[in-house]
């Protein structure tokens, strides 16, 4: 009997420790998925403030432009400096294309900035895009968008040559009706 009484305790010292270790990687985990809950909310901080300061520096950027293209707007001489078109243009169509980058700069910059989806910025576009003389811009900047291959800013300039071929190619009038807006990626 005294031999069972000894195996009997040894059984219960190796549950026991067992159960202490089995409890010890419980705690260990617990507080390993503690620490990692930590860290996660730490780096979904990091990410939105980044956010923010990329949506505040697309803003300085956006003021900026606007800026140098309201002086070029108010002085024809300085508008030369920024006449890169492909075709000769005189002065106040220059500025009138001065305008158009701003319009069409506004818009992008806006959805860059997550202030209006991409669908939005499809129908907004295709009510700027009604005037001749933005789309006169737009060809005469073709050129300039070819560089910019592979960013978004290319992307968005794509969905507006299809839009403008879809919008010549259409049988109809009602211009708002045409195109299909993209879907958000």
């Amino acid at each position: 009997m005294g031999t069972k009484s000894v195996g009997l305790r040894r059984f219960h010292s190796a549950t026991a420790a067992g159960l202490g270790m089995v409890a010890g990687a419980i705690a260990a985990v617990a507080a390993q998925r503690n620490a990692l809950d930590v860290i996660n909310r730490r780096l979904e901080q990091l990410e939105e403030r980044a956010g923010n300061q990329q949506r505040a520096n697309l803003a300085m950027q956006q003021r900026q432009h606007w800026e140098l293209l309201s002086k070029a707007i108010d002085d024809p001489q300085l508008a030369e400096v920024l006449d890169i078109y492909k075709v000769p243009v005189n002065a106040q169509q220059r500025r009138q294309y001065l305008f158009a980058n701003a319009l069409y700069t506004n818009l992008l910059c806006y959805h860059r900035m997550g202030n209006i989806t991409l669908d939005e910025f499809y129908k907004n576009a295709r009510a700027i895009f009604q005037n001749p003389i933005v789309r006169d811009y737009w060809e005469a900047t073709r050129d300039d968008r070819a560089s910019l291959k592979g960013t978004e800013e290319a992307e968005l300039g794509e969905l507006i040559d299809d839009l403008l071929l879809q919008l010549d190619e259409a049988d109809t009038d009602e211009w708002w009706v045409v195109g299909e807006p993209p879907t958000e990626r």
